[in-house]
C-alpha cells in the first residue's frame, strides 16, 4: 500500500515538473497568435487584402484570375445595396450575428443559411472555404473582432471587392466588365440585382445569361434593394459611419 502511494506521488510530481516545463511557452505561443490575429484584422482596416485563400488556389487552378481593387466611392449604390438585400438584409441592425436569421435557420433545418455579411468576409478573407467546425469556430472567434475593428462601410468594402462572381472572376470591378463590359460605378439597378443574384453560387448561375430562377431572385433583390433605402437599413454603409 505504502508503495502504491509512493508510485502514484512520484508520477503526480512528474507530472507537476512536465506542466511547469510547458506552461511557459505554451504562455508565449498563446499570446503570439492572439496578437498576430488583432494585428491582422487591424492591418485590414486600412490595407486592402491583396489575396484570400480562394483567390490563391484558384489561380493555381486556373493560370490567372481576373481581380481590380476598386473604393467602395466608386461602386454604384444601388449595387452595393443589392448585395446587402440579398445576402444580409440586417447587415446595418446586428453586431456581427443575425440571431433572428440563426434561429429560422435552426427551426427549418440545415437547408437555409444564416450566415451575414461579416462572417462570409472573415470567411473570404481570413479563412478557407468549407463547412469544417474548426473553421467555423475560426469564423465565429474573427467576425466580433472584425465588427469591433472596421466599420461596417468597410466590411462592405472588402466583401464586394473579394466576392466571387464567376469561375476566376473575384471583385465588383471585374465582374461588372466581364459580365455587362461596364465600370462597377455605371451598373444599373437591373445588372446589379443579377450581380448580387449570382453570389450563393458563381459558379452555377450567370448574370449576363439568367435562367427563370435567377431572374425570379433577382427580381426579389431588385424590390428588396429599394426597401432597405427606403427604411433606413442601408445607412450604415451609404453615410460613410
Amino acid at each position: 500500500m505504502a508503495k502504491a502511494k509512493t508510485k502514484k506521488a512520484k508520477r503526480e510530481g512528474l507530472g507537476r515538473r512536465l506542466w511547469r516545463r510547458v506552461r511557459r511557452p505554451l504562455r508565449r505561443i498563446a499570446v503570439w497568435v492572439v496578437s498576430l490575429t488583432i494585428f491582422a484584422v487591424l492591418a485590414y482596416r486600412i490595407i486592402d487584402p491583396p489575396t484570400t485563400w480562394t483567390i490563391q488556389s484558384e489561380k493555381t487552378r486556373l493560370g490567372q484570375v481576373d481581380r481590380e481593387w476598386v473604393e467602395i466611392e466608386e461602386v454604384a449604390p444601388v449595387f452595393l445595396r443589392s448585395v446587402v438585400a440579398a445576402e444580409d438584409a440586417n447587415f446595418c441592425l446586428h453586431w456581427g450575428f443575425d440571431v433572428a436569421a440563426i434561429k429560422v435557420a435552426l427551426a427549418e433545418g440545415a437547408g437555409r443559411g444564416a450566415s451575414t455579411l461579416s462572417q462570409q468576409t472573415v470567411k473570404n478573407v481570413y479563412l478557407w472555404q468549407g463547412r469544417s467546425w474548426g473553421r467555423k469556430a475560426l469564423e465565429a472567434i474573427l467576425t466580433p473582432l472584425v465588427e469591433v475593428a472596421w466599420t461596417k462601410r468597410r466590411i462592405l468594402e472588402v466583401y464586394v471587392n473579394v466576392a466571387e462572381f464567376d469561375e476566376g472572376v473575384f471583385g465588383v470591378e471585374a465582374a461588372a466588365r466581364h459580365y455587362f463590359g461596364v465600370g462597377p460605378e455605371a451598373l444599373t439597378a437591373v445588372q446589379a440585382a443579377r450581380l448580387a443574384a449570382v453570389l450563393p453560387s458563381p459558379k452555377r448561375y450567370s448574370a449576363k445569361r439568367p435562367g427563370q430562377d435567377l431572374r425570379a431572385r433577382a427580381a426579389q433583390i431588385l424590390d428588396g434593394a429599394e426597401t432597405i433605402h427606403k427604411d433606413g437599413r442601408a445607412l450604415c454603409f451609404t453615410s460613410g459611419t
